[in-house]
């Protein structure tokens, strides 16, 4: 059984790629930060459905307290998939950005990527085989008012996909990223009215949690054993 960390994995998204990976038959760790509670309740879900997960917490930011909590789930294995998907917003246009929301943004999303993902590659590789998955934004391709900070970070993401999927091509180990669009969740219900999506969507509509997670479960599987170094959107037409 391949065991799959899922940072970010108490959110919308995150829950859904959880839900998913299960179903395909991986160990699951669901990861959080500050909704632990939401972490126990979801593995304990996989688990009642027949699943195999376990919840984790840790700070991806903090990069001792990261290494000390990867080091505790490699006692019992490599972790062979990753999902990247921890993430933070803090808007705000740069001329009015405080210096600590770019830095906590960033220290999010793109230090996250590499406190989580190094630790795990020695054991990974050691297997000849692995998937990292890096959840983006359509942020990082188009740009978006308000999130120079969000769109910096993930856009950093792409470049250390290209990469570190050319340095791991020939040990069986694909790295790819996923750049959502306008996701629906409790987050956009908040930021985007309906005619705001009919106006940006091509497709009329929001995106679902589980659309993403089944793009991420493919690029986990098997089967996408040849697909590494690539920026995969998911937007409904967008761009």
């Amino acid at each position: 059984m391949k065991r799959a960390l899922v940072t970010g994995g108490s959110g919308g998204i995150g829950a859904a790629v959880c839900r998913r990976l299960a179903s395909d038959g991986c160990h699951v760790y669901v990861h959080a930060r500050s909704r632990f509670a939401h972490a126990e309740k979801l593995a304990a879900e996989i688990v009642a459905n027949g699943g195999v997960a376990a919840a984790v917490a840790f700070d991806v930011a903090d990069r001792d307290r990261t290494e000390a909590a990867l080091r505790k789930l490699l006692d019992d294995g490599p972790v062979q998939i990753v999902v990247n998907n921890a993430g933070i917003h803090d808007d705000a246009v740069m001329p009015a950005m405080r210096p600590e929301q770019w830095s906590r943004v960033i220290d999010v999303s793109l230090n996250g990527f590499f406190n989580v993902t190094q630790p795990l590659l020695m054991p990974m590789i050691g297997t000849r085989w692995g998937r990292i998955v890096n959840v983006s934004s359509v942020a990082a391709l188009a740009g978006n008012r308000g999130q120079t900070n969000y769109a910096a970070a993930k856009a950093g993401l792409h470049g250390a996909t290209k990469a570190l999927a050319l340095e791991l091509a020939s040990r069986g180990i694909t790295v790819n990223a996923v750049a959502p669009g306008i996701i629906d969740s409790a987050m956009t219900e908040a930021v985007f009215a309906q005619e705001a999506i009919e106006k940006f969507v091509p497709m009329k509509r929001a995106g679902t949690p589980e659309e993403v997670a089944d793009l991420i479960g493919f690029l986990a599987s098997e089967r996408a054993g040849y697909i590494s170094g690539q920026i995969i959107s998911i937007n409904g037409a967008m761009i």
